[in-house]
């Protein structure tokens, strides 16, 4: 993790400063304001020992029962905290790599006016992965209204003939910023080349029975991070399961959750 003496100030700083509740474009620059190098660093504050050390511990708070670690956006803004033990300077990109596998978010500036805003472990991982290749939360997750039948047969028969699927979900998906999808959860018992390229050739025969207008991704059941696989394991049933031997039953429709709330997203002010 790199640590320096001096860091480039003021952009998250500024990002941060255009975030209120409901903002959610706001939010996002700030998100990418976090994720690029060298412009993009937080001053983590430091339980133990001192920056660079091994023995250096990041400190924690809890909000409504989620994990943080809190950090400040410049050295005004340390020194206006009151924080008298170690810290260290860390490109946001760096904090949210070592953050979010533990489930860990970021919460900045929890000494301001308001409390500071709390970026959840979910987004931590859009900044460590890529902000472009997930959707924006707090997403709302639901059971797909949109009737297409034809393309869940379809689907169901194509991976019937894929060795590589032992099931299929699926979820409706609203992010907070852009048009919501039909996602297609993808339970495959091996994750070889072999098995991609089949499991690619099933979605590519099966999508030409989608509508216009209809935009369809899809997520690994394997992948423990991502909220709409969460979501599915603990809302969808499969609607085509291979060790049943037959499509399973439509599951009755689940009724809209709170933004993403349990799904790396806490329903709390202040936190994103």
């Amino acid at each position: 993790m790199s640590v320096s003496g001096t860091a480039a100030t003021g952009e998250v700083e500024h990002m941060l400063r255009q975030v209120t509740p409901g903002r959610y474009d706001a939010y996002e620059a700030l998100l990418r304001a976090l994720s690029t190098p060298a412009t993009g660093q937080v001053w983590m504050l430091l339980w133990h020992g001192q920056a660079g050390s091994p023995d250096a511990q990041y400190g924690s708070m809890e909000v409504d029962g989620h994990a943080y670690a809190p950090a400040v956006t410049s050295a005004q803004e340390l020194s206006a905290s009151g924080w008298n033990r170690s810290y260290e300077v860390v490109d946001g990109l760096d904090a949210a790599r070592t953050l979010y596998p533990d489930r860990h978010g970021l919460w900045l500036n929890p000494h301001a006016p308001g409390g500071g805003v709390g970026v959840p472990w979910a987004d931590l991982r859009r900044i460590a992965t890529g902000l472009d290749r997930q959707p924006p939360g707090p997403l709302r997750l639901s059971d797909p209204a949109v009737e297409i039948p034809h393309f869940y047969a379809l689907l169901g028969q194509n991976a019937h003939r894929t060795p590589a699927i032992r099931s299929l979900r699926r979820a409706w998906v609203q992010p907070a910023l852009g048009q919501p999808y039909l996602s297609i959860g993808l339970d495959v018992y091996d994750a070889s080349p072999q098995s991609v390229d089949a499991v690619r050739a099933m979605m590519q025969q099966s999508i030409g029975a989608v509508p216009d207008g209809l935009s369809v991704s899809t997520v690994a059941m394997t992948d423990e991070y991502d909220p709409v696989v969460m979501w599915m394991r603990a809302n969808a049933r499969p609607f085509y399961d291979r060790e049943a031997h037959a499509p399973a039953q439509q599951q009755p429709p689940v009724r809209q959750q709170s933004p993403a709330a349990g799904y790396g997203y806490p329903a709390t002010p202040g936190a994103y």
